[in-house]
């Protein structure tokens, strides 16, 4: 049945002032007020398992991102830039929703109760998914008048047939869900355009001719092109570099004197890197390269599983950069990761801040872009600090909570980062001013530091359904 023949009187209010709110209006970056031709188009570029230090522009010397840095060279870099959470599902949701992890409906990627139950694998999983009543921000810039798009890892799903992008705003999908194994992978049998699954031969019983990286730049690229008259949503995630480390080719790092797994993951990140220069050109020659806004991040930290192998690829490369943990740590290695944004004749080039941001702050900030109301979230709207780089931070607290394998929590507050392991557990504390790498506890020596954000933790964290509190 046609979604639009169940609108309620409650959601066709909710559409109509959504549509009626959004203004065109432009800022530039002398923060003079002016006309614009239309509302930004706004790009969201998500690598998958990518390490604060996986491009040149943040420190990596063996492999090279030159479109990444591209954007940097043209944009702003953020220095002090956190993802939702520590793996992929719950910083996904955190990223669509606005809401943190003491709030968001996905909080790991499985579920303590709820949800739903399927197999990945032979294994038996329960896994929280988006219900109905969650907003995304292509829910919101959808009603308001935006064409949307996913293309590539949606990855909230979970095992709900309802829970998919198509279902949350997204009026275009090209990609694959996790209830669907044929449509996974690096070289998918499947793949779902919208709520159909079509069938790529090229891939058919274990060939590999269509390689999911390139999928997911030609989809961008096809939507940019033929959307080119309207404003835009266009979030592009890709798999890579995910493990199993996997490309159709070495690329430029065939002959290095590396190992099979390092040379792969630089080509993998290879091809991600040509995927953003394909769509910043696409931009270009469509002539939307000044009506577009573009951010490039990635979901948490590398190392996809603890194995010693991957251990050792990520070494290899320095993927964490300075700083301490991996994948599934609340450590800066964990959380911390790239993020840049680039608006030409918006945001000033070649600039840096050391402002904190985290993944709540993207649906505040689209919807200030957009000129839409503001939604109920966890963030802030960074548009504010996109055109006037040099705008100091606002004082407040950014939090994380996560389930795997035990239940921890972190929370960052000016110069200071807090973890906890284990509910209950003492906090340990980092001046991260002094010691980026987490390195010296100094939770004795600072008491009041310790209780304040030990109020805020309590004030944050609320049990959910799927994530309950023990008894």
């Amino acid at each position: 049945m046609d979604s639009k023949q169940n609108l309620t009187r409650r959601n066709f209010l909710w559409t109509a002032i959504a549509a009626t709110s959004i203004a065109a209006i432009a800022v530039d970056a002398q923060g003079k007020t002016t006309a614009s031709r239309r509302r930004p188009n706004i790009v969201f570029i998500l690598a998958d398992d990518m390490g604060y230090g996986d491009t040149s522009v943040y420190g990596q010397k063996k492999f090279r991102t030159p479109h990444i840095d591209r954007l940097a060279s043209e944009g702003l870099r953020f220095t002090q830039a956190y993802a939702g959470a520590p793996v992929c599902a719950p910083s996904r949701s955190v990223l669509m929703t606005g809401l943190n992890t003491g709030h968001t409906r996905v909080r790991d990627n499985f579920a303590l109760a709820g949800g739903h139950v399927g197999h990945k694998g032979k294994e038996v999983i329960r896994r929280a998914s988006l219900i109905e009543d969650d907003r995304t921000i292509a829910d919101y810039l959808a009603k308001g008048g935006y064409a949307t798009a996913l293309m590539g890892k949606w990855h909230l799903d979970g095992y709900d047939p309802g829970a998919i992008p198509t279902r949350h705003g997204f009026q275009t999908f090209k990609g694959w869900l996790t209830q669907t194994g044929s449509t996974q992978g690096y070289f998918p049998e499947q793949r779902y355009h919208n709520e159909t699954l079509i069938d790529l031969p090229e891939n058919a019983g274990g060939k590999q001719g269509l390689y999911g990286t390139t999928i997911v730049t030609e989809d961008a690229v096809d939507f940019i092109k033929s959307h080119a008259a309207e404003p835009f949503f266009l979030y592009v995630a890709y798999d890579a570099p995910h493990s199993p480390y996997l490309a159709p080719d070495l690329g430029s790092y065939a002959n290095e004197p590396w190992d099979e797994d390092e040379k792969t993951y630089a080509s993998m990140i290879e091809h991600l890197d040509n995927g953003v220069g394909q769509i910043l050109e696409t931009l270009k020659a469509s002539g939307l390269d000044d009506e577009t806004i573009v951010f490039f991040a990635s979901d948490n930290g590398p190392r996809s599983e603890p194995t010693p192998e991957q251990t050792k690829v990520i070494n290899f490369f320095d993927s964490n950069g300075p700083l301490h943990g991996y994948k599934r740590d609340m450590y800066e290695g964990g959380i911390r990761d790239p993020l840049i944004a680039r608006w030409p004749g918006h945001i000033p080039a070649a600039h840096t801040t050391d402002v904190p941001v985290f993944f709540p702050d993207f649906v505040p900030t689209a919807l200030d872009l957009a000129g839409a109301a503001p939604q109920h979230s966890d963030g802030i709207s960074l548009k504010p600090y996109l055109l006037h780089p040099n705008r100091k931070a606002t004082d407040r607290f950014l939090y994380w909570e996560f389930y795997e394998p035990s239940f921890e929590q972190a929370v960052r507050w000016g110069q200071w980062k807090a973890v906890r392991h284990g509910r209950g557990g003492p906090l340990e504390l980092y001046n991260l001013n002094t010691d980026p790498a987490e390195t010296v506890d100094v939770a004795s020596q600072h008491p009041e530091i310790v209780s304040r954000i030990e109020q805020h933790i309590r004030e944050t964290h609320k049990a959910s359904v799927e994530y309950p509190d023990p008894a």
